[in-house]
């Protein structure tokens, strides 16, 4: 059993804690936010999270996991420290670091032993190195301590899952031997581990989510060509998964990209290259792409509903992706205030996002159910995939809208079906659900063949 500070308690915070807890370790988890280390306590999580809540009241009753807002209490003991606190976005894209200063600062002020600090938030390349030299230069009496970088590779939504099954887990320090040591603690784990330098495993986290938010963006781009040629994106996006060189996962064309990560590492990794002085133009166009899949979504209402002023639009799905009740850089709050902008009344429905979004846009009409929701509207917008709507009473659906106008932006629904149930259907890029598939593209070119 091993002694752990987790500091910091939202997604990445509570879940490592309760992750580390639930192998038998014993976890002191941290936070400076009064009320919420209080609800914990109470049982009460600052997230929607599939089987968190079960895991951490295990962990309580069974004294491994505790909560407090003291660092003096949560580093009594610690072996081992994890600095997981929110890395906002700045006002020029730059990742915001006030939260692992203040962390840094406070761990040189309370440690009393020795102590291995690992970086878990998602931080610029050169953090370690600096959080490194705030502890040695803030340190009231000579202690030994290294910094880890360990970079989190959770999805929300499925994040306890993640942790308990992951596909790699990296780790970087300039001292071979703090590494080893969290690297042990990660061996109940039984993935593959890989040791590098700091800097390395701090640009490991963002090539990945930059990586990955390209293909996001890839295929989105693709599904533009899709509608305007009469292909079917998802049947493409089919028969690319099947090459091992290219994958299946991140292959769903949509209306982008958002939450807490894609938005705000992409962005932070070009700011990075900039002031560099190097030009990323391949993350500009993946950032490009995706605001524009947002922008799109206006255009399909706009282009089946008519003019929007004075119009009711309802969404279906709030969160930025199904299983989590985040609204960070939620697509649904960016379309929300486009289609009021432009006249229309808005209403929404999510099974769990509901209340985070209200606090931000109250003036979004929150339904009971998505027959409330449908009932009266003139265009319905699918947003998020929860598993939920795949299983709706459509027919019921369309019987309630004034207009039965459906965009479907996570082509969840199949386009004959749609027709068949009185729908004007639009899903994203798939092929003749418009009519508007264009003329082959050599059409009136010259015959070079001759």
């Amino acid at each position: 059993m091993k002694e752990i500070c987790v500091i910091g308690v939202g997604y990445v915070g509570l879940v490592t804690a309760a992750g580390f807890s639930d192998l038998g370790n014993r976890v002191m988890a941290l936070d400076i936010n009064q009320e919420r280390v209080e609800n914990l306590r109470k049982g009460i999580l600052p997230i929607y999270e599939p089987g968190l809540e079960e895991v951490v009241s295990r962990n309580v009753k069974a004294g491994r996991l505790s909560f407090t807002t003291s660092y003096a209490e949560g580093l009594k003991n610690a072996e081992f420290a994890f600095i997981a606190v929110g890395t906002p976005e700045g006002g020029d894209g730059e990742a915001d670091l006030r939260y692992v200063r203040e962390a840094a600062e406070s761990i040189a002020g309370a440690m009393q032993q020795p102590l291995v600090v690992i970086n878990k938030s998602t931080v610029p390349v050169g953090t370690g190195d600096w959080v490194a030299e705030i502890i040695r230069s803030r340190l009231s009496k000579p202690l030994p301590f290294s910094v880890v970088s360990c970079p989190e590779f959770l999805r929300e939504g499925s994040a306890l899952a993640d942790f308990l099954n992951p596909s790699r887990t990296v780790l970087g320090s300039m001292d071979r031997e703090a590494a080893d040591k969290v690297a042990q603690l990660h061996l109940p784990l039984r993935a593959p581990i890989v040791i590098t330098d700091l800097r390395t495993a701090e640009m490991i986290k963002y090539a990945s989510n930059a990586f990955l938010a390209t293909k996001i963006s890839f295929i989105n781009e693709i599904a533009n060509i899709c509608e305007a040629l009469g292909a079917d994106v998802k049947e493409v996006a089919s028969g690319m998964g099947y090459d091992p060189r290219i994958g299946r996962q991140f292959l769903e064309a949509g209306i982008g990209y958002g939450g807490s990560c894609f938005p705000k590492d992409v962005k932070a990794l070009a700011y990075m290259a900039s002031v560099q002085g190097r030009n990323p133009q391949l993350l500009q166009a993946v950032m490009d792409i995706n605001e524009d899949r947002r922008r799109m979504v206006i255009e399909h209402v706009e282009s089946l509903a008519g003019k929007l002023e004075q119009s009711e639009i309802g969404l279906l799905g709030l969160a930025f992706k199904s299983n989590t009740d985040d609204i960070r850089e939620a697509p649904a709050l960016w379309i929300a205030a486009m289609l009021r902008e432009r006249g229309a009344k808005v209403r929404a429905y999510d099974p769990v996002a509901m209340e985070n979004a209200a606090r931000i846009m109250p003036e979004i009409r929150m339904c009971k159910d998505p027959y409330e929701l449908a009932d009266g509207i003139d265009a319905l917008v699918v947003v998020t995939d929860w598993n939920e709507f795949k299983q709706l009473d459509l027919s019921r659906i369309q019987k309630l809208m004034r207009k039965p106008n459906l965009i479907d932006g996570r082509n969840i629904y199949e386009p004959a079906e749609m027709k068949r149930l009185g729908f004007h259907y639009r899903g994203i890029g798939r092929g003749y659900n418009g009519g508007n598939a264009g003329a082959p593209a050599l059409a009136g070119k010259k015959d070079r063949t001759r």
